[in-house]
């Protein structure tokens, strides 16, 4: 099938400024040519759509999602077999918001690899999926690494069951080990399937707020080299500043969520290693108001954090480090959006500021990056080609180009006049066909509204309120425990 789009101005990522009246032919799901539409070696059979008046940019990425970032008990009571549903969801909620291509960083591998494949055979829509399954290292969703309340609620064989589905072989246990049994253990989960590998460099929430070191650097550089042995890239969960310095020596392609230090800012020789090295530095910012909205909530201690990330995405910026978009993307049950602890959190935030929304926080990061001073281009590059080199599928992914696969988001505003105008989505192109966006998501789950009240509850009359019942840290909700 051939697709030629007409018209529009054509912002490939490439260049350093768009061009008007472009015209993009796409045949079986790839670039065939970009030019002046009487230049181009158009089929007679061939599709036109006229863009006139629109803007034409890659397909946007994003290089941190959670497609199941719900796993708290009663989700996972709810949907237990069915988490290829959520995920599904998930993928058609991004593509949707314009993103043609997401790298899932922890989840439950077998369902992701379920839905990864069907997308990409083609037979159920939704971003495609890359994904890591667990990061090395962690325990699963009831432990102390997230949510350690449900052993001892949940029945032992549910709790273990869930664990075991996200972690497999690759938990705490492999503290324990040499640096060449780590590597075993990580070439083992590599060989079933998975797309790139993700490990903790730093630990994740705890009593430390995550400063605690989870391996040493010389087990750190094994996991890299297994994965780079095994051909995908490697990347890492930093939470302080020695744990980022660690990552991005063992040689890491790009570290999660870097400007996220704890209290200290990273030091200038850490930036430098940004600047000259090649690790992608994936950065989650606040605009202006989401910080000063989530300084009313939050405690002292957690806002010297939050003030520290700040000047990091500012720091690096200036740098000249290569940055990558990323929000910890996901899906909460509406129930759980009601949660007073989850109000009082970064992930509580109101709509416009949300920036761990599936729908909308990759638009809060491009305004809050543009507030600290990011071009307009590095912006663009920043959510599509950044990713795609860091991740090593730019010969596919990131720009338009000959060749590549045919992704792209047609918007109605100018985005490098403002990131606000990367929520002017028109169209969305995926593997050269028009996405049917009013389609999606296809069956809402956690999208869908809570059901109306019982007759009871409208009768009930509560004792004490539930109070802060949710788990965080400083990288996910609040950072008290």
């Amino acid at each position: 099938m051939s697709l030629l789009l007409t018209g529009a101005t054509v912002i490939d990522g490439v260049s350093d400024k768009g061009v008007e009246g472009q015209a993009i032919l796409t045949e079986n799901g790839r670039i065939v040519a970009i030019g002046r539409p009487g230049d181009l070696p158009i089929p007679a059979d061939a599709e036109t759509i006229d863009y006139s008046g629109k803007f034409i940019i890659p397909g946007l990425l994003n290089a941190n999602v959670h497609l199941l970032v719900s796993a708290l008990f009663e989700t996972l009571v709810k949907y237990e077999g069915r988490y290829e549903e959520l995920i599904t969801e998930s993928a058609q909620v991004a593509l949707k918001s314009g993103m043609t291509t997401v790298f899932d960083t922890w989840g439950p591998r077998r369902a992701l690899m379920a839905v990864r494949d069907r997308i990409d055979q083609g037979l159920v829509p939704g971003s495609r999926i890359r994904c890591a399954g667990n990061i090395i290292g962690f325990e699963g969703p009831f432990s102390d690494d997230f949510d350690k309340r449900i052993p001892g609620v949940g029945s032992t064989n549910f709790v273990d069951r869930v664990n075991a589905t996200w972690v497999e072989n690759t938990g705490r246990h492999l503290m324990w080990l040499t640096p060449e049994e780590v590597g075993k253990e990580v070439r083992t989960y590599i060989e079933r399937g998975i797309d790139f590998v993700k490990y903790a460099s730093n630990e994740h929430g705890g009593t430390s707020a995550g400063a605690f070191i989870e391996f040493s650097e010389r087990t750190q550089r094994a996991i890299v080299e297994e994965a780079h042995r095994a051909g995908v890239t490697a990347q890492a969960h930093t939470g302080s500043v020695e744990g980022l310095r660690i990552a991005i020596e063992a040689g890491c392609d790009l570290v999660q969520h870097c400007n996220m230090t704890g209290p200290t800012e990273i030091p200038r020789e850490t930036l430098e290693l940004f600047a000259r090295g090649n690790c992608g530095a994936v950065v989650f910012p606040l605009t202006d108001n989401g910080l000063k909205v989530l300084k009313e909530s939050i405690s002292d201690f957690e806002w010297t954090m939050w003030k520290a990330s700040d000047a990091n995405a500012r720091n690096l910026i200036n740098s000249g480090a290569t940055i990558l978009l990323a929000n910890d993307g996901g899906i909460l049950a509406p129930e759980v959006m009601n949660e007073p602890m989850l109000k009082g959190s970064w992930m509580g935030l109101p709509e416009d500021e949300g920036l761990g929304r599936m729908a909308t926080g990759h638009f809060v990061w491009l305004r809050a990056m543009e507030e600290k001073g990011m071009s307009p281009m590095a912006l663009l590059h920043a959510a599509t080609r950044n990713i795609a080199k860091a991740y090593k599928v730019d010969d596919d992914l990131g720009t338009l180009e000959a060749g590549k696969i045919a992704d792209m988001v047609v918007l109605d505003k100018d985005p490098l006049q403002s990131a606000k105008n990367y929520q002017s989505i028109h169209a969305v192109i995926k593997d050269g066909a028009l996405v049917d966006l009013d389609a999606l998501p296809e069956q809402p789950l956690l999208t869908a509204d809570l059901p109306a009240p019982l007759e009871e509850e409208a009768r009930h009359k509560k004792f004490l309120h539930h109070g802060e019942r949710l788990p965080g840290c400083p990288s996910c909700l609040s950072g008290t425990h």
